[in-house]
């Protein structure tokens, strides 16, 4: 925790504050605001002396979004030193027309529907940010203030020996006001609201149990309509109503500290440009939403494991996907040598092979930690591509692999270098990298290739190895169909997916803070996500196991993985039961393939999650903002995972008829629903005036199929609906071959394809009205059919 003030009127012990209380310089510089403010108030013009000061910055770098920076001693290395956050990758949008003016009393800046104002009167320092002159935040009274903390903290200007000794710190402390909640900062497995909690942005492995998070990102979202984004990967501390309970305090050691304003005014809005700033989720291959399967960590196992495996999934007519290799595919003391072990893997190229023509695709698990035993140890440490101390030594670690040493990805040769290692494996038939660790960097006696500072280098490290790890899979294979599996992640990471959850225990409780971790993430701009279905430590007992195996596959995507025990389900379950609760899900996910890979191009495009908590769907719904216990899979599917062995559950409906896509059944929405469901079912509801595609033809043995043949069309129908639907091209990833329009009329309700042509047929089926007549014949219940060559069909509801 990071607290400056004990109480409201006093600083705490040891510490110094120089809050601006007055603006001394106010200019407008072009479409730029320029200000200075000083830490006394000028009451003669002996107060400039002994008097430090903030130079402030107010712009607009795109539209409604305010890009506010404040500087205490501006040419130190603190400020200047990378690494620096890789912000907007795709290019800079066009700058919205800005007008800066200065009055007697202030400047403003105006942005479209976006203002700032700053007071000059003397002893009213005050920053005020307006969304259609509403007030959505300010800085106000001590709110901007340069800390001083250590044994000189009360004398610090007349110490010339050593003027920064002692730590300083630049800190915001934004408005919040009345109601307002705080969400995201990214995986956060405590509770989902962050109001009261006092958040540090610094990664670490510290399972899914306390508030270490693997994935800590400097963004949040407010209730109030107005997200704020930290662009430094340095530590951060947010005390969120936790030291001043009508603020949210914002501290970064150093001498500088800048902020993002981004108004939404809805929270999909605020992603979304969150995502232009920081860049859009890649498109995952449509492969990888299909079933992973993991030896799972520290088991015992070799080429004969793996073939019983897969030989007992295809039994039990499970598919699987992807068979991922975990850390003991190399030898033990060698990680990372990347190569298989030749005691348990004689003939590992030859076992790829196999494994590929049974349709799987396959992963490793690596990191970027070489052990001093690897045989490329030497060979890194020699070519200087390991991270050093200032004696020019390599920074050495036993904790993990005895004498490993770091990967410094700042160096472009080590890159080339760890790419190369990585290719021998592509060559192989590798198709994927699970990127493990990432968050164990080292800090202080650290020196990187290109100068960074070791303490901001600590988060970004995981964006470096994430980032070096997709290119070389991107080169390979091309854009849209490269994926990663990565763990640690910083702001930007979302451009590398898929991510996964970290390490829960095997209890309902960590199933249920794993969907809190993931929601945060997901609030966070990571479009796709993962977790370990049973949990990672210890063996999940049959009913959670199960259970889990119903949240997991309606997860975007989805890893059966442990730690000490193997995942597949008949050795968890030896009734049985289990294979035919994971057979059920993995083909009720195959089904809906033509709404998830719409979906993931829709948050490919818009850097929207395919995990959504409630608000993003009904912001307008006060209840919803609430919940972190259910979420939405893309805009149309409702998920309520149960969180127990008897299949209770109570989850929350807003307005409308909401229809069951595993029971067929209506429920009423405008409140609490309690249910009980088996270990084939729990509560998945097609959103009123929503229509999505599914599968209807054979089993599918792959995700990846012609999505267009074979297809039902559910329309969860109300009045005045006009819904457009899509099915992708996994061929040509990232674009729609078939669209069609639902759309309520004096004529009726009209389904007409207004993109591509349809496959054999379409069938139309009304969830929740009956159909009273067609210009088709009816072929059954509550359907009509589109058929090939068929444009348009009309038809009347009771």
């Amino acid at each position: 925790m990071v607290k400056f003030s004990h109480g409201c009127w006093h600083p705490a012990p040891d510490t110094l504050i120089d809050w601006a209380v007055e603006t001394v310089v106010a200019e407008t510089r072009g479409d730029k605001l320029h200000f200075v403010t000083s830490s006394k108030p000028i009451n003669h013009r002996g107060d400039t002396l002994n008097n430090p000061t903030l130079t402030h910055s107010l712009s607009s770098p795109l539209e409604n979004v305010l890009y506010l920076s404040s500087t205490h001693w501006t040419k130190q290395k603190s400020v200047t030193q990378g690494p620096h956050f890789e912000l907007f990758p795709a290019g800079r949008p066009e700058q919205p027309a800005v007008q800066t003016t200065k009055a007697e009393e202030g400047l403003k800046l105006d942005a479209g529907s976006l203002s700032a104002s700053v007071d000059t009167r003397p002893k009213s320092f005050d920053v005020s940010f307006h969304a259609k002159n509403k007030l959505l935040t300010k800085l106000g009274w001590r709110s901007v203030g340069y800390v001083k903390q250590g044994t000189t903290a009360l004398h610090p200007r007349a110490n010339y020996l050593d003027p920064n000794k002692g730590k300083r710190w630049v800190t915001y402390q934004l408005q919040l006001g009345v109601g307002d909640k705080v969400y995201g900062l990214g995986e956060r497995f405590g509770p989902f609201v962050k109001n009261g909690q006092s958040v540090e942005i610094w990664n670490e492995d510290g399972g899914t149990g306390s508030e270490l998070t693997y994935k800590n990102i400097p963004f949040f979202v407010t209730s109030a309509g107005y997200g704020i984004f930290i662009p430094t990967s340095n530590f951060l501390s947010f005390e969120i109503q936790s030291e001043r309970t009508t603020r949210v305090n914002i501290s970064v050691p150093g001498e500088s500290l800048s902020m993002y304003l981004i108004y939404g005014p809805d929270p999909k809005s605020i992603i979304e440009r969150y995502t232009t700033i920081t860049g859009k989720p890649a498109l995952p291959p449509a492969w990888t939403f299909g079933l992973w399967l993991s030896t799972s960590f520290t088991t015992e196992y070799d080429e004969g494991t793996v073939t019983s495996f897969l030989d007992g999934m295809a039994e039990r007519e499970i598919p699987v996907s992807v068979f991922h290799f975990d850390c003991f595919w190399m030898p033990g003391f060698k990680w990372c040598d990347y190569e298989f072990d030749k005691d348990y893997f004689p003939d590992a190229k030859g076992q790829l092979e196999r494994i590929k023509k049974r349709g799987i695709h396959i992963c490793v698990w690596i990191n970027s930690y070489i052990a001093q035993e690897s045989s490329i140890f030497g060979e890194a440490a020699d070519q200087g591509f390991l991270l050093k101390r200032t004696d020019g030594s390599v920074w050495q670690y036993d904790f993990w692999q005895a004498g490993m040493g770091f990967v410094d990805f700042t160096n472009p040769d080590a890159c080339k270098w760890y790419q190369g290692k990585l290719q021998a494996l592509i060559d192989m038939g590798v198709d994927s990298f699970k990127t493990d660790f990432g968050e164990r960097i080292p800090t202080g006696d650290v020196v990187y290739h290109d100068g960074s500072s070791p303490e901001k280098m600590h988060n970004y490290y995981a964006f470096l190895y994430n980032k070096v790890t997709f290119e070389v899979l991107e080169k390979n294979f091309g854009a849209h169909k490269a994926a990663l599996f990565a763990r640690s992640a910083t702001a930007g990471c979302q451009r590398f997916p898929v991510h996964w959850g970290g390490d829960p225990y095997s209890t309902f409780e960590a199933m249920a803070e794993t969907l809190r971790g993931g929601m945060s993430l997901a609030l966070s701009g990571f479009g796709y996500w993962a977790h370990d279905i049973g949990g990672f430590e210890g063996k999940p007992d049959p009913a959670l196991f199960k259970r889990w195996i119903a949240f997991g596959l309606f997860s975007s995507h989805s890893r059966l993985h442990g730690s000490g025990s193997f995942r597949v389900p008949w050795l968890i379950d030896s009734t049985g039961e289990a294979d035919k609760v994971l057979k059920h899900f993995v083909q009720t996910k195959h089904s809906l393939m033509p709404y998830l890979y719409s979906s993931a191009i829709e948050t490919h495009q818009t850097g929207v999650p395919m995990l959504r908590a409630m608000f993003l769907e009904y912001p307008e719904d006060p209840i919803v903002w609430h919940l972190d216990m259910q979420y939405f899979l893309g805009d149309s599917l409702l998920v309520a995972p149960v969180f127990n062995a008897e299949g209770s559950i109570q989850y929350y409906l807003p307005k409308g008829d909401w229809y069951g896509l595993l029971d067929g059944k209506i429920r009423t929405g405008g409140g609490y629903v309690s249910e009980e469901h088996d270990f084939f079912s729990l509560p998945v509801l097609l959103r009123p005036g929503s229509a999505i595609f599914r599968s209807v033809g054979e089993r599918k043995e792959s995700v990846v199929y012609d999505w267009s043949e074979d297809v039902e069309l559910l329309v969860n129908w109300v009045e005045g609906m006009d819904k457009t639907v899509q099915i992708a091209d996994h061929e040509k990833a990232g674009e729609f071959k078939v669209a069609l329009r639902v759309q309520d009329g004096l004529d009726g309700v009209a389904v007409e394809v207004i993109k591509g042509k349809i496959q054999g047929a379409v069938a139309v089926k009304v969830v929740n009205k009956d159909i009273a007549s067609a210009d088709v014949d009816m072929t059954e219940g509550n359907i009509v059919r589109l058929k090939e060559g068929q444009t348009k069909v009309t038809f009347q509801l009771k």
